[in-house]
């Protein structure tokens, strides 16, 4: 899995294999079971998730106990509950498995650190944040411009092969629209 990490960064930043092993020096190692949390509302939260393999999702319930789907996290790409880490403040997002997963973190302290003793790897995490940044833009002009059928023709744009992987419940969620809407979307 180290291999995948390796590749995910150096497609940003080139790394020695001396620098690559300094770099794997900040992070952890973890495996988490289906269901399981990696982030929960409200607890103070130190980590930002690689997630090497298997799948998670990163929503929040409201007053009425319904799910709200922000994102989904699959192999090579970062999760978190971003105000939480970089503000180190309480999480106001869950962080969920969907699938077995095999996860590198690294703390935010280490994080820190690291960026200090490496520019490179400062930039690494600066061009991933603004390129989670634009998928979050890309996401609110689409909820807040397009109808339910180029909302979900978007989602299959972006998470090609998830809809294989998922509930359609959560889909819906993601999409903001109810099950039954879905299941007319995916008729059209």
């Amino acid at each position: 899995m180290k291999l995948n990490l390796r590749q995910h960064i150096t497609k940003i930043v080139p790394l020695t294999d001396k620098v690559f092993d300094f770099v794997c020096s900040h992070f952890s190692e973890s495996d988490f079971l289906k269901y399981q949390y990696l982030v929960q509302a409200s607890d103070h939260i130190q980590n930002d998730f690689y997630i090497g393999s298997g799948l998670v999702k990163a929503s929040r319930s409201d007053e009425d106990g319904k799910e709200h789907i922000l994102q989904f996290g699959m192999e090579n790409t970062w999760i978190t509950d971003p105000q939480a880490y970089h503000g180190q403040i309480e999480a106001s997002l869950n962080v969920q498995c969907l699938e077995d997963s095999k996860t590198f973190f690294i703390n935010y302290q280490d994080r820190e650190k690291l960026c200090a003793d490496l520019p490179k790897i400062e930039k690494f995490f600066t061009k991933k944040a603004i390129s989670e940044q634009i998928t979050l833009q890309r996401r609110i002009l689409c909820l807040i411009s397009n109808n339910a059928q180029a909302r979900y023709k978007d989602f299959l744009r972006q998470y090609p092969g998830l809809i294989q992987r998922i509930p359609k419940t959560m889909i819906a969620s993601y999409l903001g629209v109810s099950r039954e809407t879905l299941s007319r979307l995916t008729l059209a």
